[in-house]
This record gives C-alpha cells, structure tokens and sequence, in this order.
C-alpha cells in the first residue's frame, strides 16, 4: 500500500487526536494510510484520507498486511486502551522499518512507550493543558511549546514598552538567559533576527530557553 514517492504516514487510532493528525497530514498532501478497529470511524474518515482500514493493530499479521514496515512514520494515537497501545508499538518495533510516534496518557505510560522503542512519545493533553495554563497566567504568552525536561520554546506578544526598540536594547538573552529565534510580523517569519531589529506593534517573539528562564520572563511580560 506504500509505494508511491511521496511521505507516507500512517495513523493508528481515529479518536480525536488521531483524526485530527490524519485530516492535517492529507490536507498538507501526504499519503495518510487510517486504522482503527472500529469500522464506523474507518468509514467516516475515509473521504479525508488516502486508505482508511479497519483492523485490529494488535494483529502482527494484520499490519503485516498493511505493509505497515514500509510507511515512513507511523502515528500511534490509540486512545484510552494503553494495552493496545504498547502492543501496537512493540509489534511495529518488530517489523522495522518506520518511525513511531505516539501518544501517551501519562507519564508512566511514556515511560514504558520509551522503553520498547518508541521514536518519539507525545502528550497531547498535559501539553494542550500547560499552553492553556501558561496562556492563563501570562496573557502576552500566545504559545508554549515543551522541547525536553529542562527546555521550551514561547511566543511572546510584545507589550507596549518593547515597541520601538530593537534586540540588543531589549537584551532579552543577558537578562532571561533566553534567545530569540524568530520574529512573527503578521504573516512574515523572520527566522535570523539581528540585534537592531526593531519592532513594531503587534510582532511576536518566538523565543527558547530553560523552564525556569521562561518563568522569569514571562513574569516580567506579564506584569508589563
């Protein structure tokens, strides 16, 4: 089933999360391969993807089948059922081949996810609820982003006072020991800003650093 030249990507799982990583891939113009043992939510999925199967992903031969070792990245987004979950993932892990990516309830879900292979693990929802959070408590932070225990990426609204001045007055790095990547104006994306870059009203920051460096910073802002 994945034999043409463009990525192909399959996703296991059409819940929420896995539907919607589906539905974005095809709208990118992937080939999306869909699975789930639920053949209602295979059907209602197929007009938006490439294939929707219906199987039991805790069936070797089943994804055998599917030619599933020749995808280039495989998205295990198995809701609820952490079994299913981690068997579907050693199963792939077996058959070689695609990178897997998938999600993780909690913390020592992940922790097994890691342990038998997973290439990536993800937690949508604590990571859905940290944006939130921040967004909350530091209205000028538009995004957060967690890369790894220790370090993050957010997108900082610049307040009134930062209008006018460029990088190096602003000395965000000296100050927060944190680095501006990029900055967001309108549609544009300037991802090697310089130091005299000034800003204009309405730019956003998009900057990385240690947690505890953001925290600072963001406090800063938020009071701003």
């Amino acid at each position: 089933m994945a034999q043409s030249g463009k990525k192909q990507y399959a996703v296991i799982g059409m819940g929420r999360f896995g539907l919607s990583v589906a539905s974005a891939l095809s709208g990118m113009g992937f080939d999306v391969l869909a699975i789930d043992s639920n053949e209602q939510r295979t059907q209602e999925v197929s007009n938006i993807v490439t294939h929707a199967v219906s199987a039991d992903s805790t069936d070797e031969e089943a994804l055998r089948a599917l030619g599933i070792r020749n995808f280039d990245v495989v998205v295990v987004a198995i809701g609820e059922n952490i079994q299913a979950s981690i068997l579907t993932t050693l199963i792939i892990k077996d058959l070689g081949g695609p990178l897997i990516i998938v999600k993780a309830q909690n913390e020592l879900h992940g922790k097994v996810l890691n342990k038998i292979g997973a290439d990536k693990v993800i937690y949508p929802e604590r990571d859905m609820g940290l944006r939130v959070a921040h967004h909350l408590t530091s209205p000028n932070i538009l995004d957060y982003i967690e890369l790894s225990d220790e370090y993050s990426i957010v997108d900082l609204q610049i307040t009134k006072a930062m209008v006018g001045k460029n990088l190096k007055e602003l000395d965000i790095r000296a100050k927060f020991g944190c680095n501006v990547m990029a900055i967001k104006t309108g549609a544009k994306m300037n991802i090697s800003p310089a130091a005299h870059d000034r800003l204009a009203e309405g730019d956003i920051l998009v900057i990385v650093g240690e947690k505890n460096d953001l925290t600072k910073l963001e406090l800063a802002y938020s009071e701003s």
